[in-house]
């Protein structure tokens, strides 16, 4: 299932004028919940839904709570609180101990369907954006503006706001038959995918994701690509030690955070020994080898293996277990 807002917004685009849409937000939370807030949910009257603000316990009762808004054209706040045992949440039997506050807001003509085909514009363009949600019940109207990345937000009374961001892009290098799992993890966390490989008989089209940006130009023609300044990430597995070394001479002119190289240590120092510059010097720390250490030698364990190590880089986490299970 898509859960990144883009996804949902591009499910709504496509069919907003045929079928009824409510946008669901989770605005408060108090102790133990699946999500926090500012996750968002799109439920049409054909009983479909986009996103999840559960587990998949609360879903069935937020789509009967959605049908309402669709009558009288208004907000609709709704609390499920597993701390009290009458709540109805108790009675689905859910017992989080944890509560969860829900903004459901109809979304149609009358109330300039709250800006969300002008927000889906501005993150499929790679841009952020000051997405503001009026929580007053008689008020379906949001506000919406082009911002930076780290912006800080001003907060409103009764207006819930969030900084929204494009989702994460992840540049691979090398369309070998190992990166197949790489690029759908990563397609299924939402992340956007560019894949790069001159060689004729990589990267395939068939393999990949239809949604996936192939390139297919020579590497060292790739400095003044627009996608190159949108990067977050950049994995280099190409299995060729010239590719590899214009690979990692063309990201360190990129936006990418993160940058990692699959192959060994000695491996690496010839990569490094064809590129004018050393490791201590790279613009861009180089992770290699790259990975989380997980265990595991087939290739879908080698790819959650780099992109766990990604994915806590650019959440800015330590990729530890939460438990601490691991260290027993």
């Amino acid at each position: 299932m898509a859960n990144r807002l883009n996804q949902l917004l591009k499910q709504w685009q496509s069919s907003r004028e045929s079928q009824k849409w409510v946008l669901a937000t989770i605005i408060e939370t108090d102790g133990s919940s699946y999500r926090k807030p500012g996750a968002m949910m799109m439920i049409n009257d054909l009983g479909q839904y986009y996103g999840l603000l559960s587990g998949g316990c609360l879903e069935s009762d937020i789509m009967l709570q959605a049908r309402r808004c669709w009558d009288s054209g208004r907000n609709r706040i709704v609390e499920y609180d597993m701390r009290e045992e009458e709540d109805l949440a108790w009675k689905l039997g859910i017992g989080c101990g944890g509560m969860v506050r829900i903004l459901l807001q109809p979304v149609d003509e009358h109330n300039q369907y709250l800006q969300l085909g002008e927000l889906y514009s501005l993150l499929e363009n790679n841009k952020s954006a000051e997405y503001g949600q009026v929580i007053h019940e008689k008020s379906p109207q949001n506000t919406l503006r082009e911002t930076s990345v780290d912006a800080v937000l001003q907060h409103e009374a009764g207006v819930f706001k969030q900084l929204l961001k494009p989702a994460p892009h992840l540049a691979v290098f090398g369309g070998g038959v190992d990166a197949r799992p790489v690029v759908a993890i990563a397609a299924q966390l939402g992340w956007q995918v560019t894949l790069v490989d001159p060689r004729t008989s990589y990267a395939r089209s068939g393999h990949f994701d239809s949604g996936v940006n192939v390139v297919r130009e020579a590497i060292g023609s790739l400095e003044h690509s627009k996608w190159l300044q949108h990067i977050d990430m950049a994995i280099i597995m190409t299995h060729n030690i010239k590719l590899d070394a214009e690979s990692l001479a063309l990201v360190q002119c990129s936006s990418a955070k993160y940058v990692g190289m699959l192959g060994p240590v000695h491996r690496t120092e010839r990569v490094l020994d064809l590129i004018p510059v050393s490791r201590e010097n790279l613009v861009k720390p180089l992770a290699n080898p790259i990975g989380l250490r997980l265990g595991g030698e087939l290739p879908e364990s080698i790819a959650l293996s780099m992109l766990s190590e990604a994915h806590a880089f650019i959440e800015q986490q330590d990729g530890q277990s939460i438990s601490g299970i691991l260290a027993q």
